[in-house]
């Protein structure tokens, strides 16, 4: 291999995305978009969700525990209604996602020590959303049943006896709960699976195409030198990238760092290698643009958005996706970076993970520098 002729091939390469708007196009402004795109259109969180009330009785009470649910952040009371009939067709007309009616001897029963039930009807259509507003609705509920339970020991001069068993919790590495936190580091193994088989997937291909090949093969370049200048550049814009998606995670979305740094490029160029050359071995094998830009992504992008525990829990899968799952790089560059952003895990920790991304990246790289063979 000839340094000269390495050189040669990777400024040739350059030259060509820089006068190619659509490639400069790509390797700027898809991974902004893209960012901003699932950083804010992606959300686990449910805020804000309509809720109608019927309140069969009017009491002081009733309207303490209503005045719970317009101070919590994750409700926004729309309307309270006189008739049943009225909250269902709230439900059914999409008006509100939670119905609460509350019974007409509420104060009653609770003035009594009896057990007191609150009837909340949930638009399930949206499972994830019926899920959170039920948990959401019972912590409101229950925090309202302590206050309740509290006052009734306090009128009976019980009020120094504790609950035998209470409940602390710590939420460790994101402490506000938001999804975002979780969101955002995944989006960055997204954009670079993306971007770095769609571009390198028009290598060759380009070649074939523009009838350039012949040329190329009649020069004494090597099959690894021409695969090597192929993939420099767009290694160098992928990582150019991939600081571009970082710096905006951290200073913009407002996600915290608290790894190293080195860890983090240091996996992100194993998984470069790794998707770089799926999108070189796509590119020879097709030998069109299309074709090959089109599969590639298909390898990539639907294995790092699915199968990579980005938005789905990897455990609450069936085991033979489990297994498939843990033959693409994407699972092990998402723990990594999730680890890395939000954790900060010691490298011995990571070990695993790193070896596994390297050998995955090796493999592929020897592949891709197998494919390619200087005949037409």
């Amino acid at each position: 291999m000839k340094w000269y002729r390495l050189q040669a091939l990777a400024i040739k390469e350059f030259l060509q995305i820089i006068r190619d708007p659509r490639s400069v196009a790509v390797i700027v402004l898809m991974p902004i978009m893209m960012m901003l795109a699932y950083g804010y259109g992606i959300s686990l969180d449910a805020k804000d969700l309509p809720v109608y009330v019927l309140d069969r009785e009017g009491s002081q009470q009733s309207q303490d525990l209503l005045k719970r649910f317009q101070a919590s952040q994750y409700f926004r009371v729309v309307r309270s209604v006189d008739n049943y009939p009225e909250l269902v067709r709230a439900i059914d007309s999409e008006r509100c996602q939670l119905g609460i009616v509350i019974p007409w001897d509420f104060s009653k029963r609770i003035a009594r020590g009896g057990r007191v039930s609150i009837q909340a009807i949930v638009d399930a259509t949206d499972a994830n959303s019926a899920n959170l507003a039920i948990s959401y609705s019972q912590a409101v509920i229950q925090s309202y049943s302590q206050k309740v339970q509290l006052d009734w020991l306090y009128r009976r001069g019980l009020e120094k006896q504790n609950q035998p068993i209470t409940v602390e919790a710590r939420t460790w590495f994101n402490e506000n709960l938001e999804s975002m936190d979780n969101i955002v580091p995944g989006v960055v193994v997204v954009v670079m699976a993306v971007i770095g088989t769609f571009l390198t997937a028009l290598t060759i291909a380009r070649e074939w195409e523009r009838g350039t090949m012949e040329q190329l093969i009649s020069t004494p370049v090597t099959a690894l030198e021409v695969m090597l200048g192929k993939l420099v550049p767009y290694f160098l814009i992928g990582m150019l990238d991939t600081v571009l998606c970082a710096a905006m995670g951290v200073w913009w979305f407002g996600v915290p760092f608290r790894g190293s740094w080195t860890v983090f490029f240091l996996s992100a160029s194993l998984f470069l290698m790794a998707v770089l050359s799926i999108g070189y071995f796509f590119s020879v094998v097709a030998k069109s643009q299309l074709a090959a830009s089109q599969i590639s992504l298909l390898a990539t992008f639907l294995p790092a958005f699915l199968l990579s525990g980005f938005i789905f829990p990897l455990d609450q899968m069936p085991v033979a996706v489990r297994v498939i799952a843990h033959i693409f790089p994407a699972l092990y560059f998402m723990r990594l970076v999730r680890n890395v952003f939000l954790k900060g895990s010691a490298v011995w920790i990571l070990l695993p993970d790193l070896a596994a991304l390297a050998f995955f990246s090796l493999l592929l790289v020897l592949i891709a520098t197998r494919i390619f063979k200087k005949r037409l």
